[in-house]
């Protein structure tokens, strides 16, 4: 009987450990291939590889309050890809969320190394968090005795990305610098920004912030290339600095010295300016370079655009007229060089994994 002497049909099961487990592992093995090879938590002190084990406390206060922060690196043909720089960034992040780590850099590094070799995993992703662990369901972190630190290899099959997408300016409001500056686990402003570009058949959405400035994508940055031969990123005070991002103003000289490009630089970027580029991209780990061949339906890189933003060209005349950009030279051509440095690039930034 329910509680007001009211009956019901739902009979609500109690399970002990063994029989829990059953379950889990019945759900996680009902035919579909979880690509979750291996898992480490502090709370347990070690790896495991069955998916149904891979959880975290539910009094966590990263799960239930959003107080963790986290970062990613790339599995690319048994190497791990920018490890430290990310691990670095991780470690910033931590720091701006009031986190510690449970472990000094160096330990964490060596889990994270020997966490992908247990899994096998030759090519997909390395995620990993810092919480301010465990403890109890209040706002403050006091009752949470030790800070955890958890993380998952996933596999996936990451590949070179040279097909055109479409972007939209998003009207979910960004965040706020210190929160934006942070790769902390509180997305909600992204996932509804990316559900708002799904929702007119974008691949993602461009934050623009109060100053008119084009800042980031919802989990990327963007990138342009000017009519004059530059490559220009939206300045990092008020968005993640990105790993990539900043690796591909680092490779770009190669295009500079051939006098294919005239620059890489950081800069700030008027709405206006973005969709009057000659080319324009999405930068990421996992893209790591994806084009983007129209803004708000409008091209990219058409001459026309310009008669769109300075003679007023209505909008929709303008779509009928052009339809979508093409893929531009320069950003397949940085496309092609970001790859290689991710999958055949010095070891400083690539470091061999030797599989157990």
């Amino acid at each position: 009987m329910e509680a007001g002497g009211e009956s019901s049909d739902v009979q609500v099961p109690v399970y002990n450990s063994t029989e829990l487990l059953v379950k889990l592992q019945e759900k996680w093995k009902s035919g579909i291939k979880q690509p979750y090879p291996a898992m480490y938590s502090s709370v347990f002190g070690g790896v495991v590889v069955d998916p149904a084990l891979m959880v975290i406390p539910i009094d966590d206060h990263m799960v239930h309050r959003g107080h963790g922060v986290f970062d990613t690196a790339m599995i690319l043909d048994g190497y791990l890809y920018e490890l430290d720089a990310h691990l670095n960034r991780f470690l910033n992040s931590a720091a701006k969320a009031k986190i510690s780590s449970p472990f000094p850099k160096s330990t964490l590094r060596s889990i994270l190394i020997q966490l992908t070799a247990v899994s096998q995993c030759k090519r997909g992703s390395l995620r990993y968090w810092l919480s301010s662990g465990p403890g109890d369901f209040l706002l403050s972190p006091s009752g949470c005795p030790t800070p955890a630190f958890y993380a998952v290899v996933i596999e996936d099959n990451y590949a070179q990305r040279k097909e055109g997408v479409k972007a939209i300016t998003s009207t979910i409001p960004m965040k706020s610098p210190l929160f934006a500056t942070m790769k902390n686990v509180n997305y909600l402003p992204n996932v509804l920004a990316v559900m708002e570009a799904e929702e007119t058949g974008a691949f993602a959405s461009i934050w623009v912030d109060e100053e008119g400035y084009i800042a980031e994508g919802p989990n990327v940055n963007v990138a342009f290339i000017t009519k004059e031969k530059e490559l220009v990123l939206p300045v990092f005070d008020k968005i993640l600095s990105g790993c990539t991002a900043k690796r591909l103003l680092e490779v770009a000289f190669k295009l500079i010295e051939l006098g294919l490009l005239k620059s890489a630089r950081t800069g700030n970027i008027t709405l206006e300016e973005g969709k009057n580029a000659a080319e324009m991209m999405y930068v990421g780990s996992g893209l790591p370079i994806l084009p983007i061949v129209a803004w708000d339906e409008l091209p990219i890189g058409d001459v026309l655009m310009t008669l769109h933003w300075h003679c007023y060209i209505n909008k929709e005349e303008l779509r009928c007229l052009l339809g979508s950009g093409k893929v531009g030279e320069l950003t397949l051509a940085l496309s092609d060089l970001l790859w290689e440095d991710m999958v055949a690039g010095p070891e400083a930034q690539r470091l061999r994994v030797f599989y157990v």
